[in-house]
């Protein structure tokens, strides 16, 4: 169970803060039933109320830091999810994204950046698709690790180019 001001990843909404553990008065829903009421960190204002015992939807602790400095270290390893076939390539990346776990969000997007590295020399743009799940993917990652590190969610890539290209532990 989360404690109030814990912040979690909700499934693809992403991450969110526990701002409240309590039961609702609504028409058909048991009195004695918790929920948490979380607060969306990219939705101001915007609330979410889910059974703590919900398992219809992936909700975990944000990583840790020193957690999320290991990943960081080791996302020169991480391999890629080269899959030539668009369908199916989609396929992956959307069942990638809702495992809700930080080595998925990175295999898309080390696979996207070498797939618009790949488009671009050949004269072509990077599709729609492999945009929008990028972007998810980025989006996830970088607000998670901008909580776990302290780092500013907008600096997050140049945080990872330069740990990876220093080649420093980052603790």
């Amino acid at each position: 169970m989360f404690a109030k001001g814990d912040f979690i990843v909700y499934g693809r909404t992403g991450i969110c803060e526990v701002t409240d553990i309590s039961t609702i008065k609504m028409d058909g829903v048991s009195s004695d039933k918790l929920y948490y009421i979380l607060c969306p960190c990219h939705e101001k204002g915007g609330r979410i109320f889910t059974p703590v015992d919900n398992s219809k939807v992936v909700m975990r602790k944000v990583i840790s830091k020193d957690e999320a400095a290991k990943l960081v270290g080791q996302i020169p390893e991480i391999e890629t999810l080269w899959i030539a076939n668009e369908k199916m390539r989609e396929a992956q990346y959307k069942e990638s994204m809702r495992t809700c776990d930080c080595t998925e969000w990175i295999k898309i997007i080390k696979t996207l950046y070498l797939r618009r590295k790949q488009r671009i020399a050949q004269g072509k743009k990077i599709t729609a698709t492999d945009e929008r799940y990028l972007k998810q993917a980025e989006g996830n990652l970088y607000s998670e690790l901008s909580i776990a590190l302290g780092v500013p969610e907008q600096d997050m890539e140049s945080y990872i180019t330069e740990h990876i290209e220093s080649g420093k532990k980052t603790v």
